[in-house]
Order: structure tokens, then sequence, then C-alpha cells
């Protein structure tokens, strides 16, 4: 049965995870991911603030892994060979309603939804046919890109790495069937993006056989899985919500 987890901060400052129910949240002891246990006390979610939902030791990323971007970002028809995987650092990561600031030496800085990975439990070498039981949740990630710094550099850490430019959220959401669901990027109202995971050229079992064949992933560690066609500059003011079909919506602004 699916369930939701949330991160969250009280009305007395402490921060917590915890598990939401219809109408409350439950808090955990621990992360769910590293054998939190409920503690018995509820709690009114009108009472807490939800924040980024993991605290992840790295971000992988998988850059073009939708072909209409590729096609419509890129000018090429034909798929990458590999997967393109780079890092965001845990410090870019913002939760629901928070702030994306423009970095003042970048000009054009683009929204791109993602669906996110939450890691379960260590993962080296993990077989394709075995990923299933090495995720914990799925999630809602924002990919935000400063698009002039990121083409000049050739690498993209620089571009994707500053502060605020991974919210993520609103929650985890566990046993999830995410092979054919709907991502979209909402753009001051205006539907943007929209693309299903069925049309990832290479899928999630495959990312995580692939990322887990080089690196050592470890429980909280948050996979973004690529984002579709449609990607576009923010301005100060604009709302970015990233919904994806069966988890929710994740809704962010520029300051």
């Amino acid at each position: 049965m699916s369930q939701r987890f949330v991160r969250f901060r009280d009305n007395q400052g402490q921060i917590a995870y915890g598990r939401l129910d219809e109408e409350t949240i439950t808090p955990f002891t621990a992360a769910p991911w590293l054998d939190g246990k409920p503690t018995g006390n509820t709690l009114a979610p009108a009472d807490v603030t939800l924040l980024a939902p993991c605290e992840p030791s790295k971000i992988v990323c998988i850059g073009l892994n939708y072909h209409a971007h590729v096609k419509a970002s890129y000018s090429a028809d034909e798929a990458p060979e590999r997967p393109l995987i780079f890092l965001k650092p845990p410090s870019s990561i913002i939760g629901p309603h928070d702030k994306i600031v423009h970095p003042t030496v970048s000009e054009r800085v683009d929204y791109e939804a993602e669906l996110g990975v939450i890691i379960g439990k260590t993962a080296k070498d993990v077989a394709r046919e075995d990923v299933d039981q090495y995720v914990f949740g799925f999630t809602c990630v924002n990919d935000v890109t400063a698009r002039d710094l990121q083409k000049p550099d050739g690498q993209w850490s620089r571009a994707k790495g500053f502060d605020t430019f991974c919210p993520v959220g609103p929650w985890v959401v566990t046993d999830y069937d995410y092979r054919d669901v709907l991502v979209e990027g909402i753009h001051n109202g205006e539907t943007k993006q929209s693309g299903r995971t069925v049309q990832m050229i290479f899928d999630i079992p495959f990312l995580i056989e692939y990322i887990s064949s080089i690196m050592t992933l470890v429980p909280g560690d948050l996979i973004s899985t690529g984002t579709p066609s449609g990607i576009a500059p923010m301005k100060s003011g604009d709302t970015i919500e990233v919904r994806i079909e069966g988890i929710g919506s994740l809704e962010n602004s520029m300051a």
C-alpha cells in the first residue's frame, strides 16, 4: 500500500520525518529509510512547515533522457549511447514553496521538471532485475539550470549547482508504479512540459544498474531521472510547478 513520507519543521522549530496520512502527520524517530519508527504522536499538517523530504549524501542527475528533449534542445535525432550523469550538491536543495534565487552571473535560469528516486538501502553493482528492492520511493524534482553557463562551461556543475537549484518534494511516495506516469512542468499556470516516463531513453532500472556500477548509492540518496521537452527561462516573480501523476505537485517561485 502506498504511503507518503515528509520532512517537516514544527511550531517549536524541531525538524523531523513523518508519515502523512489524510488528516495527520505521524512523526518518526529518523528517516524511514534509516529504520525510523513512529513516535506514537500525531500532528496536524496545518501546524508544520514541509521541508525537502530528503537529505541525500549526493544528488545524481540524468541529462538528455527523453527523446523529445534531446531533439528540441540539441537538434539531435540520435539518443545518447549511455546515460549522461552529473551531480548536484546537497546544498542546492530547497523544499516546497521556497524561493529559487537567480544568480547575478546568469542571464537565463530554466526549470526542468523531473521524477526523483529515493534510494532505500546501500546499492552497489545492482542488477536491473533487483532494482526495486533498493528503491524507497519517489518524489518531484526541479533541476534548475543556468542555461547560459551550461553550454560554455562544457561540464554542468556550475550551471546546475547553485544554492536553491534543486527544489524537491513535497513528499516521498512508496509502492509507486513509475513505469508510465505523466511528468509536467507548469510555468505561471501554463503547462509547458509534458512527458511520460515510458518515453525515457534509459528507464529507471537501467539507470540504477548503471549508476551503482560507478558509485555506491546510500539510503536517502536522490536520483533525478531527466526532463521532458519544453524547458524555458524563469524570471523574478514567476512560479514553476512540477506535477507528477500519482505523487502530487511541487511549487516554487523565483525570488
